[in-house]
């Protein structure tokens, strides 16, 4: 073997060297791009998605006691995982809705004043059958049945 045909044979080997190098870090360089975008991805898509309500659904809850709601006035109780209203009204019904406002989702209050029920996020109105009656709210609230067993007052979904 003469010299020149050495140096084409240690040339080829080296090629074929340098050939797997070369494919593992472009292999290690991919992997290591795509850990970073998945890195950023995927906090960002949990964070999207909300996650499953672990809490039963409820239907029916003790929103208060008969001595804790004044004539002419609202009370904000838990339905759930959401805010209810019950209110007394002026003329001494118990009625009670979600206090969620249909607009964004701010928690409405009763207005003893207005004789209504208010949003005081972008002042949406609301009267006292849960009609949306002035603002942006684009729709009733849901109404609760109510019901009193002795000294307590239970709000229950309408089925």
């Amino acid at each position: 073997m003469n010299k020149q045909d050495k140096n084409t044979t240690e040339n080829e080997s080296n090629a074929d060297i340098k050939v797997p190098r070369r494919s593992v870090l472009e292999f290690l360089l991919s992997f290591s791009a795509s850990a970073v975008v998945l890195s950023i991805i995927y906090p960002v898509v949990k964070y999207l998605i909300p996650p499953k309500s672990r809490e039963p659904v409820t239907n029916f809850v003790k929103a208060a006691k008969v001595g804790d709601l004044k004539p002419n006035s609202g009370l904000i109780f838990r339905f759930g995982n959401e805010p209810g209203i019950l209110i007394d009204t002026p003329q001494g019904e118990l009625k009670a809705f979600t206090a969620v406002c249909t607009h964004l989702g701010c928690t409405v209050q009763y207005r003893s004043d207005l004789q209504h029920i208010w949003c005081a996020c972008h002042n949406g109105h609301y009267d006292l059958n849960g009609i949306n009656i002035a603002g942006p709210p684009p729709r009733p609230l849901e109404e609760y049945d109510v019901q009193v067993k002795g000294d307590e007052i239970f709000a229950q979904k309408r089925q």
